[in-house]
Parts: C-alpha cells; sequence; structure tokens
C-alpha cells in the first residue's frame, strides 16, 4: 500500500462556483459602477460621498470586497498548490496571503463605515 497525500483535492467543484459566483458579483458591481460613472458628468468629492452615504452602495461594495478577497484566496491558494510544494512553506505563504486579504477587507470596512 503507498501512503497517498492529497493537497486540495476536495475543492474542485465547490471552488470552481465559488470563483463563478464572485466574478458574477463583481462583474454587476463593476457595470453598476460604469453606469454611475457615465450618468455623471462631473465626479466631485461631494458626489463621491453623497453616493456612498447611500446604505446599498455601502453594502454592494463590501459584497464586492468579500468577492474579490474570496476569490483571490481561491486562485492563490491554488497556485501556492500547484508549485510550491514543501509544505512549510506553503503553509506560511498561505497564512501570510490570508492575513493580507483579511486586512485589506478590514481597511475597507474601516473605510466604508467610519
Amino acid at each position: 500500500m503507498t501512503g497517498r497525500t492529497v493537497t486540495g483535492a476536495r475543492y474542485g467543484l465547490r471552488d470552481w462556483l465559488a470563483q463563478r459566483i464572485t466574478a458574477t458579483i463583481m462583474a454587476v458591481y463593476s457595470v453598476i459602477a460604469v453606469v454611475v460613472f457615465i450618468s455623471n458628468k462631473n465626479i466631485t468629492y461631494s458626489v463621491w460621498r453623497d453616493l456612498f452615504a447611500q446604505g446599498w452602495m455601502r453594502v454592494a461594495t463590501l459584497l464586492f470586497a468579500a468577492s474579490l478577497a474570496w476569490h483571490a484566496w481561491v486562485g492563490v491558494r491554488d497556485i501556492l498548490m500547484d508549485y510550491v510544494k514543501p509544505a512549510g512553506l506553503r503553509l506560511a505563504l498561505e497564512v501570510m496571503v490570508l492575513l493580507t486579504i483579511a486586512a485589506y477587507v478590514g481597511w475597507t470596512i474601516q473605510i466604508l463605515w467610519r
């Protein structure tokens, strides 16, 4: 009998679906942002402030940021699993990526609700 090391094999369909769903959310948000920017000739600070004063825009932006974070995590984790063979190094890199992504999401929340 051979010892089998399976790394990441259980992620397949779930991650494929997560990538598609998060990409769709980000695409819809991008279309909304383009429509908002096209409909306003002059994007001044007051226009920008009024746009983000609305709750729906904050929630949509947070959903975009969370989707971007999840999308990035799945992609980077898959790259690390494919190309970084030493388990300790891969784990260290994954932790660094997760901490960086969490910091960016936290920063986004701070910007949206301060």
